[in-house]
């Protein structure tokens, strides 16, 4: 692939997610975890890097003191033969195995002990996310109730994001002990939230909390910033904030996830919206929080300019970590191309971005439900599931030519996506006038 392009990168969704009692496992629902051919399916794309699993609850699910390897080193092998590198992910949207959870005290200690583990084992590895997405895990987990441990309220998921980030810091320690150049490749999913002139208090609030990852991880949370005290007034402690500030862990990469739904757009008039969206309160009044690119008048801030706010941010190296749209197979293109466009004209203007990763390689499952449905729903990826055996869409052979030559041109490409289209509007908010922030 030419130097002037951005690399092409893949990955394989595996989260491990708690409900209740009841977990389920991506790798088991695409047939993964029995198929290591599968590897060289990838590798046939030329794609760069891998987002590939070595999890804590898979590893060590009864205790860390009797790991199970096998699975890991089969893969782990395989990889570097096929001259892959892996990006490993040591929790994936889990709570960890049941010996611990995300908002206990022994989760920080038990991460970092575990990516110690995988270090030891895997000198060789040289990227690791060892949380994937925290601040999005810990709204699921601790403020929405979806996931395991099922908090409600501020103070959980206020705790559990403070163990994800002082558990990557932790664990990022303990791999350097044994590879000093290990890299922090940290994904976390980023949108914007407009809305109408009365909830401004709670657009501004998700729009500073959306940066909570990464400020935390590069210490900018001190007095000065607009989250300080939230945090401290729902259970941190300044001793802990001010660790971080004292002594940050920056990303080497900020991993940006942008899916059309990140974006949000708030409005407290519920009868323009059919009852149809969960209606919330942070604080005061109820109102409906849908999806921006559903609603008419309100323009989509795009992945080029969410970037571009990122980069001006911390001016640290980007990309973007998750690429998928769950729609036909000519949409996944379109979304594919545009997200490649966006991606090399921000290199070009000066930006440092080093790939888009294709998410996920062999589709996912249930996630219309946020996991809460299991076996209903699959989507596909570059290769589709539906019929047990991996098989090549159209998108394989348009990653592989952008993966090598830089460039693809079909037909479909000169079409605008649905997100750009007329038919993408579902609702007409009234207000005369919308705020950003």
């Amino acid at each position: 692939m030419p130097d002037k392009n951005v690399e092409m990168w893949g990955g394989v969704e595996c989260t491990i997610r708690r409900v209740g009692n009841d977990y389920t496992d991506q790798l088991e629902s695409s047939g993964h975890r029995y198929r290591l051919e599968d590897l060289d399916l990838f590798a046939e794309l030329g794609i760069k890097k891998l987002r590939y699993p070595i999890l804590w609850e898979q590893v060590a699910p009864n205790s860390l003191d009797e790991p199970d390897w096998t699975w890991t080193d089969e893969r782990m092998n395989r990889l570097r033969e096929l001259g892959i590198d892996p990006i490993v992910t040591l929790l994936h949207h889990g709570s960890g195995p049941r010996y611990t959870a995300l908002h206990r005290k022994n989760f920080v200690p038990g991460l970092a002990r575990f990516a110690e583990m995988v270090a030891e084992r895997y000198p060789w590895i040289n990227n690791y996310t060892p949380v994937n997405e925290p601040l999005t895990t810990a709204r699921f987990s601790g403020l929405y109730g979806i996931w395991y441990p099922h908090g409600l309220d501020d103070h959980t998921f206020v705790r559990i994001q403070l163990n994800h980030i002082k558990g990557t810091k932790a664990a990022m320690r303990a791999i350097r002990k044994t590879n000093p150049e290990a890299q922090l490749i940290q994904t976390e999913d980023l949108g914007k939230t407009q809305c109408t002139p009365g909830l401004q208090y709670q657009a501004d609030y998700e729009n500073n909390r959306r940066w909570l990852t990464f400020d935390l991880l590069c210490g900018r949370i001190d007095e000065g910033h607009p989250m300080w005290d939230y945090l401290c007034t729902h259970g941190a402690t300044t001793e802990e904030l001010m660790e971080l500030v004292n002594d940050p862990c920056p990303p080497d990469v900020l991993g940006i996830n942008y899916y059309i739904t990140s974006e949000r757009f708030l409005d407290e008039n519920h009868e323009a919206y059919f009852g149809h969206h969960r209606v919330s309160g942070h604080e005061r009044p109820d109102y409906v929080d849908v999806e921006a690119v559903r609603v008419r008048l309100v323009e989509l801030t795009g992945q080029y300019q969410l970037l571009m706010e990122a980069w001006e941010r911390y001016k640290l190296p980007l990309a973007i970590t998750e690429v998928h749209i769950d729609c036909t197979r000519e949409e996944q293109m379109r979304w594919v191309q545009q997200t490649w466009n966006a991606a090399n004209q921000l290199k070009e203007d000066g930006v440092d971005m080093r790939a888009i990763t294709i998410w996920s390689l062999l589709g996912a499952y249930d996630w219309n439900s946020l996991l809460t449905r299991p076996g209903t729903f699959y989507e596909s990826g570059v290769f589709d599931m539906s019929g047990g055996t991996p098989r090549p869409t159209a998108l394989f052979k348009m990653i592989r030519s952008l993966a090598h030559d830089g460039h693809y041109e079909h037909p479909l490409l000169l079409s605008k996506g649905w997100w750009e289209r007329e038919e993408r509007f579902h609702y007409h908010h009234h207000c005369p006038t919308h705020q950003t922030s």
